[in-house]
């Protein structure tokens, strides 16, 4: 069987890497979750100083980049890749709501970008892989066979997130994830480099209605009609 590469894209909290990590292990792909990758840069800018509610320092974080390197190594348990930030894993730290309201501001940065689009693409160099993030099907792999562009209301996306992050034991507002999520939606789809756009040959998956089954299920036969024909 022919091995594809699918590319995910959309909104925050459109589940996302859910479902790609879904297809990754039901078709026995790859999975990389480049939302990770921002969100460990965002976690160094932050544990060294160059981020808070006043200032980014995004000159020192330029500087900076050649002394970040990111992993992703599978833990069996789990049964999903964990992200590890210079050796230390970092998949629980990078959740928070506190790193979820500065990676916007961070993935707007050129070099920033740059640096980890090419490490996405050699990850996916040789396909059978399912990469999901914002510009995945638009600038890392614009050739992919299958893409997908994810999208639900803002009020179902907060609640989802609200939901995640109280059964992870964080005290949070319900309101400030809704400010998170709208507020990440403008910087996404309006920064200069790489913004949040549907390709034109994306299919469109809204899923405000959908269970995770029915989603799954939908997306599978995608991507089996997908490989049938490209054979």
């Amino acid at each position: 069987m022919n091995k594809i590469t699918i590319a995910i894209d959309g909104f925050s909290s459109t589940g996302k890497s859910t479902v790609a990590k879904q297809l990754a292990k039901h078709l026995g792909y790859v999975y990389v979750d480049t939302g990770a990758m921002y969100r460990a840069v965002t976690f160094y800018a932050m544990q060294n100083g160059l981020i808070n509610k006043i200032d980014f320092n995004a000159e020192a974080l330029i500087y900076q980049l050649s002394n970040i390197e990111i992993s992703f190594k599978f833990n069996e348990s789990l049964g999903f890749a964990e992200v590890y930030l210079n050796d230390v894993n970092i998949e629980n730290e990078i959740r928070t709501l506190e790193v979820s309201g500065y990676v916007s501001q961070v993935a707007t940065i050129s070099e920033v970008r740059h640096k980890l689009v090419e490490q996405q693409q050699k990850m996916g160099k040789d396909k059978g892989v399912v990469m999901d993030g914002r510009d995945i099907g638009t600038v890392v792999f614009p050739d992919a066979e299958l893409k997908l562009f994810m999208t639900a209301s803002a009020d179902t996306r907060a609640e989802r997130r609200y939901q995640e992050l109280i059964e992870r034991g964080d005290d949070v507002d319900y309101d400030a994830v809704l400010n998170n999520v709208k507020e990440r939606d403008f910087i996404d789809s309006n920064r200069e480099d790489s913004p949040l756009v549907k390709a034109d040959d994306a299919i469109e998956i809204d899923n405000s209605n959908m269970t995770l089954d029915e989603q799954f299920n939908k997306i599978l036969q995608l991507v089996k009609m997908t490989i049938e024909d490209c054979e």
